[in-house]
C-alpha cells in the first residue's frame, strides 16, 4: 500500500488501513511514560500551586516556575478509580484505576514525551527528560546548544534569548501496541492536545512561546539520542520572558545547512530506559510516513498558501457578543471530563455557545512558523456543529463563520440519529447531546505545500483547537468527548465539506453531565 492510499483509509476506511488478525498483548503492554536509567536527575517541587490566576512569577523562571509549568502541562494530576460490571446479567465487577493529566489521550496511553532545554540560573544548562512519573528532569546532555537548536530551525528563531526550548516527540510503540496502524492518526492529534495545553499554561506563566513545525528531524532527533525507529519529534517550542526574533525565512547562507552537518558535531548518545514491553513490534508504516516527512535542509522549509475558498452559502446566524472570558484555567483542567454515558438531556443558551465557539477560536491563534509573521491568515482548521435544543437556534447543522462571529446554517434538522448511527463504538449516547462538534480541514492537508509533513501538521492543529473547546467547555460547566469512531463521509456529506474540498478530522460531542461515580484525587502537595 503506497503512502497515499494509507492516509486515505486511515482517515475514511480505517480497516483498509489495519493490520490483518491484529491481536492486543495486554500483558505486555508499555508504561504511559518513558523512564530513563543511570543519567543524573534534579527533582521538582511538589508544592504545586492550586490556582494559575493572580499569581507573581520572576521575570526570569527558576526550577521551581518550571515544575510547575511541567506539571499543569504534562504532570500526572489525578488518579481515579471505577467500577463497571464485566458482563451483563451478572453480578461481576471490574475495578479500573488509571493516573490522568491534564491533556487528554486517546485510550490514556500518552504517546508523547516531552524534552527541554534550559538555561536558568539555579540549574547546569543542558536537555533534559521531563519524567512524567517521578515529577522530576533527567539530564541528558549538558552544555550550551544555542547554535546547534537556532541551525536546526533554520535561523528562524534567536534561540540566544530564549530561557528554553520544548521538544514535543511521539513513541510509536506507546500506543501502536493496541491501535496499530491507526496509532499514526491519534499520535499527531494527542501531540496537538498536549501543544494547546502547553500555550496556554504557558500563557499563564506570561512567557512567550510559538511552534515549530518545520526543522531538521534527523539533527533534532540526534540531539536528544532518539532512535527514529522508535520515537521522533513532531515540534520545536521556544519559550522566553520577552518576544524574541522570529522570522519566517533566514538568509539564504545561514540557511544553507543539512542534517548530516550539525550531527556530526555532537557525539551520539544513547541513553538507557525502559517502556516495560519485552516484544515491541515493528510499525513499518508509521516509520515509513515519519521518514517520507523529514525535512533534511531549511531550504524545505515553506509557508503555506491561502486557498480560495468557495463562496458559502446559507442563512448567517448572528451570535451574541462576547466579551474574552475570565476563568482559573487550573480550575478548568482539573474540572474537565469526558462524558461517555454520562451526558445527560439540558438545553444549551445562545451566550454560552457564543462564549464556546469565540473563545476556543480566538485562543487558538499563536505563533508559527506556516505563516508570514503579523499575518492574518485564516484559521486552517474550523469548527462546524449539529445543535440540538439550543435556545433561540433552529436544530440542524452549521458552520461557525469566525470573521463575523456567526453561525452559517448548512442543513436544518434533527441528525441525532443519523450520527448515532454512524458511530463504530456507542459509548456515547448522542442523543442526551446538545452539541456535535466537528474540527474540519482541508482534506489534502496542504500536501502541495508540505508533502506528508502536511497531514501530521493538520492533525496537530486539529487537536489544539480541540484541547481549546474542552477548556473553555469544562470553564462553562459542561463536559466534552473527541471521538474519532464516527461516519467520516457521512458527516462531509451533510456539512457538504465535499462540495468545499474539506473534511470532518475530529468528532466532539458537548453538552451537560452528570458526575459519574468514581473515586478521584488530586496528585499534589
Amino acid at each position: 500500500m503506497n503512502l497515499d492510499e494509507f492516509l486515505h483509509h486511515l482517515h475514511f476506511d480505517i480497516e483498509k488501513a489495519s493490520i490483518p488478525n491484529w491481536e492486543v498483548d495486554w500483558e505486555d503492554g508499555p508504561l504511559a511514560y518513558k523512564l530513563y536509567r543511570g543519567l543524573p536527575v534534579v527533582p521538582l517541587p511538589l508544592d504545586v500551586p492550586l490556582t494559575l490566576e493572580g499569581s507573581k512569577h520572576p521575570l526570569k523562571p527558576n526550577v521551581r516556575e518550571i515544575g510547575y509549568f511541567l506539571w499543569y502541562v504534562y504532570g500526572l494530576t489525578q488518579f481515579s478509580q471505577s467500577v463497571f460490571s464485566s458482563s451483563a446479567g451478572e453480578n461481576n465487577t471490574d475495578m479500573m484505576q488509571s493516573f490522568r493529566r491534564f491533556a487528554p489521550s486517546g485510550g490514556g496511553l500518552y504517546p508523547n514525551e516531552l524534552y527541554v532545554y534550559l538555561k536558568i540560573d539555579d540549574l547546569l544548562p543542558g536537555l533534559y527528560h521531563y519524567d512524567v512519573a517521578h515529577h522530576r528532569l533527567v539530564l541528558l546532555r549538558e552544555g550550551n546548544f544555542d547554535s546547534y537548536i537556532a541551525r536546526a530551525l533554520g535561523h528562524r528563531c534567536d534561540v540566544s534569548s530564549c530561557f528554553g526550548t520544548v521538544f514535543v516527540s511521539t513513541m510509536f510503540w506507546k500506543n501502536f501496541f493496541k491501535y496499530n496502524n491507526f496509532a499514526y492518526r491519534l499520535q499527531g492529534l494527542d501531540a496537538g492536545v498536549l501543544i494547546g495545553q502547553l500555550l496556554e499554561v504557558a500563557k499563564r506563566f506570561s512567557w512567550e512561546s510559538g511552534v515549530y513545525f518545520q526543522y531538521l528531524d534527523q539533527a533534532v532527533n540526534h540531539l536528544l539520542g532518539l532512535s527514529e525507529e522508535e520515537e521522533s519529534v513532531y515540534a520545536v517550542i521556544p519559550l522566553s520572558v520577552e518576544s524574541t526574533i522570529w522570522t519566517a525565512h533566514g538568509s539564504e547562507r545561514e540557511r544553507m545547512v543539512f542534517s548530516e552537518e550539525l550531527i556530526r558535531e555532537l557525539q551520539a548518545i544513547q541513553p538507557e530506559h525502559y517502556v516495560r514491553s519485552k516484544k515491541v513490534k515493528e510499525s513499518p508504516m508509521l516509520t515509513k510516513l515519519n521518514q517520507a516527512a523529514m525535512q533534511h535542509s531549511p531550504s524545505s522549509f515553506v509557508l503555506v498558501k491561502e486557498k480560495r475558498k468557495v463562496k458559502a452559502e446559507g442563512q448567517l446566524i448572528a451570535l451574541p457578543e462576547t466579551e474574552r472570558m475570565s476563568y482559573d484555567l487550573a480550575t478548568a483542567c482539573r474540572n474537565r471530563f469526558s462524558p461517555s454515558l454520562d451526558f445527560v438531556w439540558g438545553k444549551v443558551s445562545q451566550q454560552k455557545l457564543a462564549y464556546l465557539l469565540q473563545e476556543a477560536t480566538d485562543s487558538f491563534s499563536y505563533r508559527n512558523d506556516l505563516e508570514a509573521v503579523h499575518h492574518n491568515h485564516e484559521l486552517r482548521v474550523t469548527l462546524s456543529v449539529f445543535m440540538y435544543n439550543v435556545e433561540g437556534i433552529q436544530n440542524g447543522a452549521y458552520h461557525y463563520e469566525r470573521h463575523v462571529h456567526a453561525l452559517r446554517q448548512i442543513e436544518p434538522g434533527d441528525y441525532r440519529l443519523l450520527l448515532q448511527s454512524g458511530m463504530s463504538m456507542d459509548n456515547v449516547n448522542l442523543l442526551q447531546v446538545p452539541l456535535c462538534f466537528h474540527v474540519t480541514g482541508e482534506k489534502d492537508y496542504n500536501k502541495d505545500a508540505f508533502g506528508y509533513r502536511g497531514y501530521r501538521i493538520q492533525q496537530m492543529e486539529a487537536g489544539m483547537l480541540v484541547q481549546r473547546l474542552l477548556i473553555v467547555a469544562s470553564a462553562l460547566g459542561l463536559g466534552g468527548h473527541p471521538l474519532l469512531g464516527y461516519d467520516v463521509k457521512l458527516c462531509d456529506h451533510l456539512y457538504r465539506l465535499d462540495t468545499r474540498g474539506d473534511t470532518a478530522l475530529i468528532q466532539i460531542p458537548i453538552g451537560p453531565y452528570q458526575h459519574r461515580s468514581w473515586l478521584v484525587g488530586g496528585l499534589h502537595c
